[in-house]
């Protein structure tokens, strides 16, 4: 019991059959993901009454099907040396090789380009899936798991990774313990989730915001897990190719973020529920579609 304590085992095959059937336990993660940002998109897409769980659906065979085109890509591109010599293995996608902000920025892109086609508003859309899209992640980490793919340096705590000798890096040695990194990542992205779902219910934030904040959260914490991994990848000034990615994203969206109030910084939430339509002849100036009155309206 003392042994099964002080680390935490990987499992010895990435594969489970069931008669004739064999299911890649990467690709199911990630399935599962999908499902459970779909289910919760749609819930909140209805709950505020900007759309249905059809848009949500709708929405997610683009984004889903860009999403994973476009981490490929960024996957293979970023570390091309693995495939320069074996063209075939790019689209082995159930061994692993997902890049995140591929998949962020081409999914992001057909997810909101189908919404604008469903008569969603993008910036709505953008505000369902805020807290989805880390959900999906925290949920699809657990591919690298299965795989034994994507850990960190060397650790010596009490929930260090163990490795099969197969599955090591070069220059580790048998029989360390590795930081998990995908565990670190996957609890990061279940509070990232829980976090921006409260925000969006205590604070009236324009449409569009919580994705920003989205972003910066999740930025925040991919450069840190990325700090901790020893798989090969390009490095510049003493920081990974990914973790310039994570803060290049998180200062964009924080700027995003400042720009935006600075230009409705006048502006006035409006609470339908306290404050009934005004007769137009009344003389008083309407809401937009936000629920924000223009200062210079007023």
């Amino acid at each position: 019991m003392i042994s099964l304590l002080a680390s935490i085992p990987s499992p010895s095959n990435s594969t489970i059959s069931i008669g004739p059937l064999t299911i890649h336990m990467y690709g199911l993660m990630i399935a599962l993901g999908v499902v459970a940002a779909v289910w919760l998109t749609g819930r909140r897409l209805e709950q505020a009454g900007t759309g249905t769980r059809e848009d949500a659906s709708s929405m997610a065979v683009w984004a889903v099907i860009a999403g994973i085109i476009g981490a490929r890509l960024w996957h293979v591109l970023t570390d091309w040396s693995k495939f320069e010599n074996s063209l075939g293995d790019i689209f082995k996608v159930w061994e692993g090789g997902l890049g995140i902000p591929g998949g962020l920025i081409l999914g992001t892109a057909a997810g909101l380009w189908a919404s604008k086609r469903r008569g969603v508003a993008m910036a709505d859309m953008a505000t369902a899936a805020a807290p989805a899209i880390p959900l999906a992640q925290a949920i699809g980490r657990w591919g690298n798991w299965w795989n034994q793919e994507l850990y960190g340096r060397a650790t010596t705590l009490p929930w260090g990774l163990e490795i099969d000798d197969e599955h090591l890096v070069a220059g580790a040695e048998s029989g360390q313990l590795f930081h998990p990194t995908f565990l670190y990542e996957s609890l990061w992205n279940f509070a990232l989730c829980g976090l921006l779902i409260w925000i969006d219910k205590r604070f009236s934030l324009r449409p569009g915001r919580l994705f920003a904040v989205y972003v910066i959260g999740y930025g925040v914490g991919r450069f840190w897990v990325e700090g901790l991994r020893i798989d090969p990848a390009d490095d510049f000034a003493g920081l990974r190719f990914n973790q310039w990615v994570a803060l290049a994203a998180a200062v964009g969206a924080a700027a995003y973020l400042a720009i935006d109030w600075w230009r409705h910084r006048g502006d006035e939430v409006i609470d339908p529920s306290s404050h009934p339509s005004v007769p137009a002849e009344s003389g008083e100036p309407d809401a937009d579609d936000d629920g924000y009155v223009a200062a210079d309206e007023r």
